[in-house]
Order: C-alpha cells, then structure tokens, then sequence
C-alpha cells in the first residue's frame, strides 16, 4: 500500500504546536482511485498550496503543509528555503515578522510562529525546499483523515513530531516574491463560479428553485471541514414529489459517483463536497464547482462567511483555469 521513497531526507522541523489540525498534502492528490472509495484528499485551497511550493523552489505539487486557523508553532531543524501562502496572518521567526507569498530563507534553530488567522481566510500552507517526506499512499502522499492513510501516519501533526524534507539536488533555490497585485484577495462574502448540475432543473429542481438557489446568500456552517463546506437549510420547491424507489425526499436518487466540488442536495442542506468526501452516494449534485475556483471554497470560514453562486459555462471555466496559471507561472513573480 505504501513505499518510501529512495531520496535522501533530513529533519526540517520539530513541531512545538501544531495548531487546529495541521496536516500533509500534495497536489492533485490520489487520481484515479474513486472507483476504489478514495477522494482524492490534497489541498482545499488548491491555488495557496501550489504558489507556496513554487516560492519554496519546489514542484507546484510537492507535499506541504496545509495549516487550518493558524496558530502553527514550530523549531526549525536544517538551513533551507520555506514560504507561507494564505489570508494575512502574523508570522515571525525568531520573533521578527516575516513576509508572506514570499521566500524566506531559514536556519537550524530558527523559531517559526503563525498567529491565529483572525481576519478573512481560513487557511494557511507552508513549503519548504525539498518537499516533505513522506510515504505515498496509494500513488500519493495526501493525508486522508477519514480513512487514517497517507501524510504523518495518517493523521494530523502533533506536539513534538518530526518532520522530514527531500534533500534537494539543487541546494541553490532562487528567492521570490508574489506581486501584491496578482495575490488572490479574501473576504467574508464570497462568489463562486458554478457549472449547472448534473442534476439541476427541470428534472430535478424547478427553474424557480435554480434561480433562487443562484440569487441566495448561503452562510457556511460550523460543521463544515475538509470532507464538506455545509450551508444553512433551505426548503426548495423541487419539479417532483419524491425520490420515487430511491427515497421520499426528491432529492434523493439512486447511487452514482459524485464529482470534486459538487453541491450536493443532502435532503435540504446543501454542502460542497471537499477534497475527503465519500465519493458516491444518493442525493442530487444541483451544480457543480468550477475546477480554477475550488481554492475559494479552502478559505471559507465556517460559521462566519457566507457565499453566492455563480453560473458559467465551460468556456468561462476554462478562462478561469488560464487565469490561475498564469498567477502560477514563475515569470510573474518578483525575483528578491
């Protein structure tokens, strides 16, 4: 299930708080294995996760560190390059501010401290040169909490864990930044681009109902996490009475897969399924999370932000994807 890798690894830091539940990560995660029961898992905030790494002088997609709520506290172990992406929080080493969407060299003995996120924003994600090492778990090395596989054993950093990094092949890393103006902005009311159903109007909703689910301001409720952004319940009129032999509620239908960022209808709740769902069940996925724009739903704060829907098309979709590669290409960032 699981093989470790043959590259050289050193210790990078020991973990002296580890804040909510800091977890690894890698990008795009485990493709390929829905049919087997597993989600991909990886980053919520997709775009963050991918930036921090490129500052780090790693691949977009190495395993990193995603940080929810801040409050990460940790001793460095080894000179190196590290960068943190996500909402404004402050960050210091050794007790000094550093910059975040930035590259900032580090050294052996270093403390390194994120504050609460107390502004907009819900996550943070940190890289450091190298990558982190750990065994991958079903072709990645994502940790998936629902199931206990991948990441650090499995589960969340704790106090006093080690972390470990790739020895990089190349130990001169070039020091970025990230124009202010090209650094995704966060906020407490949120649009987010849509895709139409597979499961939307006439045959399951009724066109008053998509345009109401359209023109609605959700709230994103405490009990949201990296398996689903939940929102407050709502009553739709729904075009049929029921779910005939595959339930009473007319949102319920029989069991087939469900995509990355579906808004699935759970009854009269609506939630975004997350990067740990389950990847199949028996409700209607009313519409679906455009690709370029699922890093929005990484930052949602539950229980305070609250998001409206946007319907695009496919080509709008795929602007959007050009757009996020090009805040992704190197050649845009300020050489330090």
């Amino acid at each position: 299930m699981s093989s470790q890798s043959r590259t050289e690894t050193i210790p990078a830091l020991e973990v002296l708080d580890p804040g909510l539940q800091t977890t690894v990560q890698d990008h795009p995660g485990r493709l390929g294995r829905q049919a087997l029961g597993f989600f991909p898992s990886g980053p919520v905030d997709h775009l963050a996760f991918r930036v921090s790494n490129i500052l780090a002088g790693n691949g977009p997609g190495t395993a990193a560190l995603e940080i929810p709520l801040g409050g990460f506290h940790a001793s460095l172990l080894s000179d190196g390059v590290i960068a943190i992406c996500g909402p404004d929080v402050d960050v210091t080493l050794n007790e000094e501010p550093i910059p975040l969407w930035e590259s900032v060299p580090v050294q052996a003995g270093d403390i390194l401290h994120c504050g609460l996120i107390r502004g907009t924003g819900h996550r943070l994600y940190l890289s450091l040169r190298g990558g982190i090492a750990v065994p991958t778990v079903f072709g990645a090395r994502s940790t998936f909490l629902v199931a206990g596989i991948g990441g650090h054993n499995g589960r969340a950093l704790e106090r006093a864990d080690v972390v470990k990094v790739n020895v990089p092949n190349d130990q001169q890393a070039t020091t970025r930044r990230v124009p202010t103006s090209l650094r995704p902005s966060y906020t407490n009311s949120w649009e987010i681009e849509v895709l139409r159903g597979p499961h939307a109007d006439p045959d399951f909703l009724t066109a008053e109902d998509y345009d109401e689910f359209l023109s609605t301001c959700w709230r994103c409720d405490l009990r949201s996490d990296r398996v689903a952004a939940r929102f407050n319940p709502h009553r739709f009129r729904w075009a049929r009475p029921s779910g005939d032999i595959a339930g009473g509620h007319p949102s319920n239908m029989l069991d087939g897969s469900y995509p990355l960022g579906g808004v699935l209808a759970y009854g009269d709740t609506l939630t975004i399924l997350g990067p740990d769902s389950h990847t199949s069940g028996g409700f209607a996925v009313i519409a679906t999370v455009a690709s370029a724009s699922l890093w929005k739903v990484g930052q949602l704060r539950p229980g305070r932000d609250t998001v409206r829907f946007r319907e695009i098309g496919l080509q709008q979709a795929a602007a959007l994807t050009e757009h996020v590669n090009r805040l992704l290409d190197p050649r845009n960032f300020e050489t330090r």
